[in-house]
């Protein structure tokens, strides 16, 4: 009897999270005495993130998929017009200095390729020209670091590439073992 209580209350508080789709709601429960309850609905906020990315693309927490380079903003996403790293230059990288609100940092995931000091230092010195700040990372890095400070509700813009080869992880070897192994399994009838 007690099991089912809490499992009535999980559910009826489930489904008045679910009926919350304003900023905050106000709850009160029946008990000793009344409490008022303030729900914030974080999935309003949440903003656009990276999930993830291949040699083809991205695809973003609302399930789109951008094909090749992308500009990203907190709410916008952008296809951005270079092909590789050697196509960014002063001209590829001022629509983020044209923007309102003025961005506090760009994120720039240049792919697989190696980030020398020459090439860090001429995005870093077009973009200071705007008190722009600008971090350089391969593209694995800037996605996790473009998530990390949307989340923070930064003013914060991307423009990545992908990259040209993937590096495979241990957990990506696995659950290929997995689905080759699945592939073998015969269903009893």
């Amino acid at each position: 009897m007690n099991v089912l209580k809490r499992l009535n209350n999980i559910a009826y508080h489930s489904f008045r999270r679910s009926l919350c789709t304003t900023r905050t709601c106000r709850s009160t429960y029946e008990s000793d005495g009344k409490t008022s309850v303030t729900i914030l609905n974080k999935e309003v906020d949440a903003g656009l993130m990276i999930n993830s990315y291949s040699q083809f693309g991205f695809r973003l927490n609302n399930d789109m998929v951008v094909l090749g380079p992308m500009a990203i903003f907190s709410r916008t996403v952008l296809s951005w017009n270079v092909e590789s790293h050697e196509d960014i230059n002063d001209q590829s990288l001022s629509l983020f200095c044209a923007i309102e609100p003025k961005i506090d940092v760009l994120v720039v995931g240049i792919g697989d390729h190696i980030i020398t000091p020459g090439f860090s230092k001429k995005i870093i010195d077009f973009m200071k020209r705007y008190k722009i700040n600008v971090e350089v990372l391969g593209t694995e890095q800037a996605c996790s670091t473009f998530n990390f400070l949307n989340a923070e509700n930064r003013v914060v813009a991307a423009a990545m590439i992908p990259p040209i080869t993937m590096r495979l992880n241990e957990d990506d070897l696995m659950q290929k073992q997995i689905s080759i192994s699945k592939s073998f399994e015969v269903a009893d009838k």
